[in-house]
């Protein structure tokens, strides 16, 4: 059990690494990690799905490969796991519903066939919230979600079992997709590292939709650099994906060791007005420490960021409801309760409350690059709140202020999804509440690198985070 605590510390950097030197091989890490779902899942809930078979056969050829001196990169032979919203041919995908508990499909999602075509051994596929449709990832048919930093806390949403299988050492990194901000949500409040690309930088082929001109899929891992090196195999154009960029994919290791000395960075005024006392005071530490590396810090005021929460919202229900009308009416009762009243609530909507949304989104774009023109990155908090229990309906804002919960989750997250730049969340510390706190670096749309830059210096500077005692 030592040597496989050892193996579980390891990012992919150093697995993938120690794989190629043969100094490890697929086959030990693979177990290990099986080992750990094993033993630590029943409470954690992290999974639906564990594919055994399928990462002992994948870890197997791996390892022959590897063996062989045919090493296909920093991802071969190490062990992921997917959001059960991607699809895995011969291995049942189902979005975290009752609806689609049957769906086996018959192909791959474009973002699992890169990964698996690096090498990657599948472990299985994660838990989150029902259709991706909530925050929390108290999820009614499969269980909720536990925090690893207290089994009573929510892990997030949506993609709340790809943050929590980081922390608890139950995969090596993971996928997940954000919408309203459900890669780093999650990734907040668990305390690891979750990524946005640029909408359309990777292809949402085989990912079923939350909401069409919303999502993104991206990286959740343990450090920025596993980001980079997870973004470099899913990102590209895929003629599957016709809203997916032709944009040349850069290497996105490379600057990655560059710090944030002369980086020009703004502090988002509108996204730091209402945070819990540790949350604030976890953020103003982490503003300090990018001071301290040469960041040239300021802060900036975008004003219609005020309204692009409600923007994003009305985008969202239009989109959803596009996928979700003929189950809402043939099979309403299959459907949690939270998941039904939301997406029911858009039947209410007029058209004209859609159109008028879209047309803030390129304003707040607008506004936003503005802003930036400047500036090479912007910083925010990723949370107003650590995690709240899972039983409580509302949360501490401080000062005798408090909010129901899904109110403070997205507001800080979801600007970004409506205008589709790259951010970076990444824990800042533990707040003085004992739970992780979380910062986003926002950049350029297609300017990953620079964001992953001043997430990495910062991250190497703030040092390692103690971890939860599962």
């Amino acid at each position: 059990m030592d040597s496989h605590r050892a193996i579980l510390d390891l990012d992919v950097h150093a697995l993938g690494g120690q794989m190629r030197a043969h100094e490890l091989s697929p086959v030990e890490v693979t177990e290990a990690y099986l080992t750990r779902i094993e033993a630590t899942d029943a409470r954690l809930r992290a999974y639906i799905t564990v594919t055994a078979d399928v990462a002992r056969e994948q870890a197997h050829a791996a390892e022959h490969e590897i063996a062989a001196g045919h090493w296909r990169g920093p991802f071969h032979g190490v062990p992921i796991a997917l959001k059960d919203l991607l699809y895995t041919k011969g291995i049942r995908t189902t979005a975290g519903s009752k609806i689609l508990s049957g769906l086996v499909p018959d192909f791959d999602a474009t973002v699992w066939t890169r990964l698996r075509e690096a090498g990657a051994v599948l472990l299985g596929k994660l838990n989150l919230h029902e259709f991706a449709y909530g925050g929390r990832s108290a999820n009614p048919h499969y269980g909720a979600v536990r925090n690893p930093y207290g089994f009573e806390r929510i892990a997030g949403g949506s993609s709340g079992g790809s943050a929590a299988a980081i922390v608890a050492r139950s995969a090596a990194a993971t996928i997940g997709t954000d919408t309203m901000g459900s890669i780093r949500i999650p990734a907040a409040l668990c305390g690891c590292v979750g990524l946005k690309p640029t909408n359309s930088r990777v292809s949402r082929f085989g990912v079923f939709p939350l909401a069409y001109t919303l999502d993104h899929v991206g990286p959740i891992t343990r450090t920025v650099r596993d980001a980079a090196l997870m973004l470099q195999v899913i990102a590209g154009h895929d003629p599957n994906d016709t809203s997916s960029s032709r944009r040349p994919v850069p290497d996105f290791t490379v600057g990655l060791e560059a710090g944030a000395s002369g980086m020009r960075v703004g502090i988002v005024r509108e996204l730091c007005s209402t945070l819990s006392p540790a949350v604030r005071g976890s953020f103003d530490k982490a503003l300090g420490v990018l001071s301290s590396l040469g960041a040239q810090l300021e802060e900036v005021s975008t004003p219609s960021l005020g309204y692009a929460l409600d923007a994003a919202l009305a985008i969202l229900e239009g989109d959803a409801l596009d996928v979700h009308a003929h189950w809402l009416k043939t099979r309403g009762a299959d459907y949690g309760d939270d998941v039904r009243a939301l997406a029911s609530t858009a039947f209410l909507a007029p058209a004209a409350q859609y159109v008028r949304a879209t047309r803030a989104r390129a304003r707040v774009l607008a506004d936003t690059l503005r802003t930036m023109a400047r500036l090479d990155v912007l910083v925010a908090p990723t949370m107003m709140v650590t995690a709240p229990r899972i039983a409580d309906m509302m949360a501490d804002l401080g000062g005798g202020v408090s909010r129901p919960v899904e109110a403070v989750l997205i507001p800080l997250t979801s600007p970004f999804d409506l205008t589709g730049q790259p951010v970076v969340a990444v824990p800042t510390a533990l707040a003085e509440d004992g739970l992780p706190a979380s910062m986003q670096v926002v950049g350029k749309p297609f300017d990953e690198g620079t964001a992953l830059r001043v997430a990495h210096a910062y991250e190497q500077a703030r040092g390692l985070l103690p971890q939860p005692a599962l």
